[in-house]
């Protein structure tokens, strides 16, 4: 594909679309955008207040919406309007000030808008995040309310996951069906981060019942296994690929250690390498990482007793691909490597 841009011309093999949720990339590519409307139009604004006393600090559920309000003038407010002011005209002092007094029940004055920008709950995804050679990324691929701040993190992730895969296919060592298993995988957690959006909507909304859940889940989160459960959740550390495999740690990011010369795990993976990672100095698996040697490399570690494990082969992502906890199954890592890594050399 050719690319014209600032006078410049670009030519290209694959295009990757990590221009946002307005994606110029996804529209020409006749990408599929799914998913629900807007209840909302959200508002984060730097005002000066000539009354601030009117409003009360912290988080505040109105008959119209929410607004969170921390001195010296940090709001964030919420009016359910069906998403119809978002981005239909300019965002001014008097239409802010309006808004303010309506989710707040008070005639709070503003006196001086210095910051503003709006944002709504729509939760849209595309259906497909691959067409030919076009791929799509971050919130070109899925979009939703920016509440919890996990849209950074579902983007990031989907960068790691494709990054490599996208890099073997380019390099030609790729097995067969490697490019797609992006979709695969991060499909599924890009709807059930919306999902996990929608919720979020749900318990905001001016209602006694939603007050009433919000409270019930607030109870939950209280409990150790419910804030274990909602920190998971948000920030990723829960998430687990389906592939195929019984032990609890296939499918999950690899727990990062230090191993026996200082390095921790985490900056091995900075090589963009995949890693077999032998913690009780089995031959046999050193020999068979020798098979893969520019793609897998073999790393001797001391950590095994204290992670409960005998082997693990991780992804360039630094998803575990097969894990073991017993003597290694040559036949099993070997399938492991060649699923993800292509044939041997």
């Amino acid at each position: 594909m050719t690319i014209r841009a600032g006078g410049e011309t670009f030519r290209a093999r694959w295009l990757v679309a990590c221009d946002g949720g307005r994606s110029a990339v996804r529209k020409a590519g006749g990408f599929e955008f799914a998913g629900t409307d807007p209840e909302f139009t959200g508002y984060s604004v730097e005002v000066e207040l000539a009354d601030p006393d009117k409003l009360q600090v912290g988080r505040r559920y109105t008959a119209t919406g929410m607004y969170t309000y921390a001195r010296p003038g940090t709001i964030a407010m919420v009016e359910f309007d069906g998403g119809a002011f978002h981005r239909t005209r300019p965002v001014t002092p008097e239409h802010v000030q309006a808004v303010l007094r309506r989710v707040s029940g008070t005639d709070v004055t503003l006196t001086e808008l210095r910051l503003a920008t709006t944002w709504t709950d729509r939760a849209h995804q595309a259906t497909a995040y691959r067409r030919g050679r076009v791929l799509l990324a971050g919130d070109a691929a899925h979009i939703h309310s920016p509440l919890g701040g996990q849209g950074h993190s579902l983007g990031l992730g989907d960068a790691m996951n494709l990054g490599w895969k996208l890099a073997a296919t380019i390099r030609g060592d790729a097995p067969a069906g490697l490019l797609d298993s992006y979709f695969n995988e991060r499909h599924p957690v890009g709807a059930q981060v919306l999902d996990w959006s929608r919720a979020q909507v749900a318990l905001m909304r001016p209602s006694r019942g939603a007050r009433a859940l919000e409270a019930i889940i607030r109870d939950l989160i209280g409990t150790r296994d419910g804030a274990t459960y909602f920190a998971g959740r948000v920030w990723g550390v829960s998430l687990r690929y389906e592939l195929g495999s019984a032990h609890p740690l296939v499918g999950r990011s690899a727990p990062d250690f230090e191993l026996a010369d200082g390095t921790r795990l985490g900056e091995l993976l900075r090589s963009g390498r995949g890693f077999l990672l032998d913690f009780d100095g089995h031959a046999p698996l050193q020999a068979l990482a020798s098979r893969w040697r520019n793609r897998i490399t073999y790393v001797a570690g001391n950590a095994g007793e204290r992670l409960g494990l005998t082997a693990l082969l991780v992804r360039p992502d630094g998803f575990v691909a097969w894990a073991t906890d017993a003597d290694p199954d040559l036949e099993g890592v070997a399938k492991a490597a060649a699923r993800w890594f292509g044939e041997p050399e």
